[in-house]
């Protein structure tokens, strides 16, 4: 049943699943396609927190889903939307939103890919989740985040305006079209997302974004690197940067991959915490 949280009745943007819709509405587990042998993900533990599903209306047929993790009591918390990688929604990505809930955050990782209907982190072949990430187009996930804003400053546990956005991969080009569409967004914190796109559109950001990437990075060229530097400092974009990482490479943030980094990934960590309060979300 959904959570009554209004006097008034229920309204869409009031239905909380609860936590055993958490766990089953979300693959259990770490994206079978990237998951290393000898992997030691961190695991965040539930305690002190409300680990809960959602349902966020978005002008679609089926609501979009989302993991939300936030500090138990009363109160009202900033939040930070967290984007997950191509493989949707697993368990690095909720450990994500429980890491941040624990800090004093709301966390809330809508699932992008739901309209496929695809469980995108128990397929192995990356031939076969390419075409799923591709249906979701630009504009799509962009209203999506703002469907999510929305949603979060309806809510009794939120700042409504101490909203933030990180993400990885995928996600971090999500995060620096959010700081330009969506004006709810105070900061963004991008790990690696593709930005050869967007360096033109640099002058369109509103909110500052921390790009966070890594000199060994197979798909991020120092060439795409240098452009979108180069055009923030044009745009006058100066509360935004990008901070390079000499020995990381792709997805170093990732504790579940063989691409993990721990100590550029603790010092990203560090810096998007840093960011974030520089920036009024807290």
């Amino acid at each position: 049943m959904p959570t009554l949280t209004r006097p008034d009745g229920t309204q869409p943007e009031d239905l909380h699943i609860g936590r055993r819709a958490a766990v089953t509405m979300f693959f259990a587990g770490y994206a079978v396609a990237a998951l290393a042998a000898d992997a030691k993900p961190i695991h965040t533990p539930e305690d002190g927190l409300v680990v809960e599903a959602a349902l966020i209306p978005n002008g679609a047929p089926k609501p979009l889903p989302a993991y939300v993790a936030r500090p138990r009591g009363t109160g009202r918390h900033p939040t930070i939307i967290v984007v997950n990688e191509i493989f949707g929604i697993h368990d690095y990505i909720k450990d994500i939103c429980r890491r941040l809930a624990k800090l004093g955050y709301v966390a809330v990782a809508p699932d992008f890919f739901y309209r496929s209907g695809v469980n995108l982190p128990a397929i192995s072949d990356f031939k076969q989740i390419m075409p799923v990430v591709n249906q979701a187009s630009d504009e799509q996930v962009d209203g999506d985040v703002k469907a999510t804003s929305a949603w979060i400053k309806k809510q009794s546990f939120a700042k409504p305006d101490r909203i933030g956005i990180t993400g990885f991969c995928w996600g971090g080009a999500v995060v620096w079209r959010a700081a330009m569409v969506d004006p709810d967004i105070r900061a963004g914190v991008a790990w690696y997302g593709h930005v050869e796109k967007l360096a033109a559109r640099a002058g369109e950001l509103h909110a500052p974004v921390l790009g966070l990437y890594g000199a060994q990075d197979q798909g991020i060229g120092p060439d795409q690197l240098k452009a979108m530097a180069e055009a923030l400092e044009k745009a006058g974009k100066t509360g935004s940067a990008i901070h390079i990482y000499p020995d990381a490479g792709h997805g170093f943030h990732a504790d579940y991959r063989s691409s993990y980094n721990e100590a550029d990934a603790k010092d990203g960590w560090a810096r998007m915490l840093a960011h974030f309060k520089a920036n009024g979300v807290v």
